[in-house]
């Protein structure tokens, strides 16, 4: 979106910059944090909440940012903003809900707390912005109907895989060609890795070893493309997606796929371990006019039937600004669901043996991961989302890599996350 950075640079010079508050200050947050404030004319960091008020301010310091005021409640936070100071607040209401915010980024990663964030959000009439794959992947078709009602965008983020593949596919089919595989490409996928296997990587890079961890047991990817389908409405070919192991460049895996099963699956998002360029994202499209074909060819993108498109990197928070100016500014989305219920969801397997009566601990622990799977199967079955999973205590004894279902569990009471899918499930399902 080349346009952002000239519409970014009239706000700037009017004096009215893109006012953003953001929930949630852990590592990727801190680098949202660092490029605003640092790199992106024309848009502001007003606030942040976040559950240890110490870590907002921490995010604001390491950004240069300093004198970050603390405030307990809504009208604390409008103060700090009309005075032009950096505000952190432990009540995710009294910021999301303040006036002097455009933007909400919500980058906690938390299931629960995102879907109030996204409905505190609308009723305040503020854009919500999610690097929160999890609750997207939940509830987005919900949450997504919600703010088209209230009048604004709800959007994943650029960078963000999900995001870079929306991206590639709007630009194929600006080509002309129709879009039949959605992938991400991996350099590991081990469904049994835990907080324990992945701590030494996670203290490298100073992450939490539970988010790290969802992205090597293959929950994460899963979560990804259940995302990118129900932006685009394509399936999977099988439950966990085909996940080939690929040692080579991404090009050469348009052989691997049958153009005429992708068809009749409407494209299908998936996965590939070891493929070069490594990690990026592809699109496989075909073209249906001889004379193009020709083009292609000439333009080195080969012989067909599938034509190869990537990107070969995702830098994460460097593009989320992009996103935001594009929702504030434009009314644009980078990746939303198409429909009021999903096409794919994330179900959920046990890790290992559970016994009866143990309460399922969080995504990217040591209980359970997750595999992407077909919406209509999953209701058919009862298949346990993995976004409700955490918390559920198990009703009976199950082995290593069961698919647990509503039935295998009882929930905790009182969520909002189970109300959001208790209302997306009114809806029919895509045809």
């Amino acid at each position: 979106m080349i346009l952002v950075d000239a519409a970014l640079a009239a706000r700037r010079r009017d004096g009215r910059p893109v006012r953003v508050a953001m929930v949630g200050a852990g590592f990727m947050g801190r680098g949202l944090v660092n490029q605003i404030v640092n790199s992106v004319p024309g848009m502001e960091l007003v606030a942040i909440a976040a559950r240890r008020p110490e870590q907002g301010v921490r995010a604001f310091d390491e950004a240069g940012a300093s004198g970050a005021v603390l405030a307990d409640d809504r009208a604390a936070v409008e103060r700090a903003i009309r005075a032009g100071t950096p505000v952190v607040s432990p009540d995710f209401r009294a910021v999301v809900s303040a006036d002097g915010v455009d933007v909400v980024v919500d980058v906690t990663g938390a299931v629960e707390l995102g879907a109030h964030v996204a409905l505190e959000a609308f009723e305040h009439g503020k854009h919500l912005v999610l690097l929160n794959a999890e609750v997207d992947a939940t509830v987005g078709p919900e949450l997504a109907r919600r703010a088209d009602a209230a009048g604004v965008v709800y959007t994943g983020a650029d960078g963000d895989q999900p995001g870079v593949q929306m991206n590639l596919v709007r630009f194929v089919r600006g080509l002309g060609l129709t879009p039949l595989v959605a992938g991400n490409i991996k350099g590991l996928q081990d469904p049994y890795r835990n907080p324990t296997t992945q701590e030494g990587f996670a203290r490298r890079w100073g992450q939490d070893p539970h988010m790290v961890t969802s992205f090597a047991d293959g929950t994460k990817i899963s979560i990804e493309q259940a995302i990118v389908a129900n932006a685009t409405g394509m399936s999977v070919h099988r439950r966990g997606m085909l996940g080939r192991d690929h040692r080579e460049h991404i090009d050469t895996l348009t052989a691997h796929y049958d153009v005429d099963e992708l068809r009749a699956l409407g494209g299908a998002v998936d996965y590939v371990v070891g493929a070069q360029p490594g990690p990026g994202v592809y699109v496989f499209a075909t073209h249906d006019d001889p004379r193009q074909q020709h083009y292609l060819e000439l333009y080195k993108l080969g012989t067909g039937p599938l034509y190869s498109f990537y990107t070969p990197y995702h830098l994460c928070h460097f593009e989320v600004p992009t996103t935001i100016a594009r929702a504030a500014l434009f009314g644009d989305a980078t990746i939303k669901p198409l429909g009021p219920r999903p096409a794919v969801e994330v179900v959920t397997l046990a890790k290992t043996a559970l016994t009866a009566g143990t309460v399922l601990d969080g995504l990217g622990g040591y209980h359970y991961y997750g595999e992407a799977e077909r919406a209509d199967v999953t209701a058919s079955e009862r298949l346990l989302p993995v976004g409700v999973a955490e918390g559920a205590r198990l009703r009976r004894d199950l082995p290593q890599d069961a698919v647990l279902t509503y039935d295998d569990v009882e929930l905790p009471t009182g969520r909002l996350v189970d109300e959001l899918r208790t209302a997306q499930a009114a809806h029919p399902l895509p045809v």
